[in-house]
């Protein structure tokens, strides 16, 4: 129980990959939207996408981004690749998109992007597949 209370860490890698793989399964939720097509369709009627030269590109690439970065994000695999895949996409909707209004009515794309910095900079933790085919010996 002091350790509860206390300063230290309490089961970090426990934590993180619960975090991470919550993380990536939501992104898989939302980038799984890229084999719908009647989903995919309304999305390109949104004047940002339609007003853009390559607004398809843009609408399958994104979703398409999230859906790899939630794989690997929930298998524990290219940690990193997938925080900036995630920071990349998500930070383009939160401040593209949603203008960067990310304090009450688009926060969750910027919650998105935290979380991946969080990622980035921590990297998956011990229970994930980079930590057993990048450890080092």
């Amino acid at each position: 129980m002091k350790k509860f209370f206390s300063a230290e860490p309490f089961a970090p890698n426990v934590g993180l990959t619960l975090v991470r793989m919550i993380v990536g399964l939501f992104l898989i939720y939302h980038g799984w939207e890229v084999v719908d097509a009647a989903k995919m369709n309304e999305y390109l009627t949104w004047d940002s996408f339609k007003q853009a030269a390559n607004g398809k590109m843009l609408v399958y690439a994104g979703k398409s981004a999230e859906l790899i970065a939630g794989v690997l994000f929930v298998l524990g695999l290219f940690t990193r690749v997938a925080a900036v895949l995630t920071i990349g996409n998500l930070g383009y909707i939160a401040f593209g998109l949603g203008n960067g209004v990310v304090w009450y009515n688009d926060q969750h794309p910027f919650m998105f992007v935290l979380i991946a910095f969080l990622f980035l900079f921590t990297g998956p933790g011990t229970i994930s597949l980079d930590h057993y085919l990048f450890k080092r010996s």
